[in-house]
């Protein structure tokens, strides 16, 4: 019998693909709980957000192909941003 006839054995428990394989499910799912969008408060120093409620920040959507996060307009305060957060034709980007 060659080697061609042998069925392919699942990835021994501490190997390289095993690891990539964990971690490639890992992000899937921290992509899910991280969700699509993204507030970055925009004073200079940061901070807190709950110590600024009205100041402005900055709106972020995760890009599909790339993966990363891309700027999609600011919010003028929390409410705003939240109100964009949960709906994102909700008020203008400016």
């Amino acid at each position: 019998m060659d080697s061609s006839d042998t069925p392919q054995q699942p990835p021994r428990r501490n190997s390289l693909e095993a690891w990539a394989a964990k971690r490639e499910r890992r992000r899937e799912s921290d992509h899910w709980i991280t969700g699509t969008r993204r507030v970055i408060l925009l004073p200079d120093g940061g901070g807190a957000a709950h110590l600024h409620p009205d100041a402005p920040r900055l709106l972020l959507e995760r890009q599909g192909d790339t993966g990363g996060w891309a700027p999609v307009g600011v919010a003028a305060d929390h409410a705003e941003a939240a109100a964009r957060l949960s709906n994102p034709t909700a008020g203008s980007a400016t």
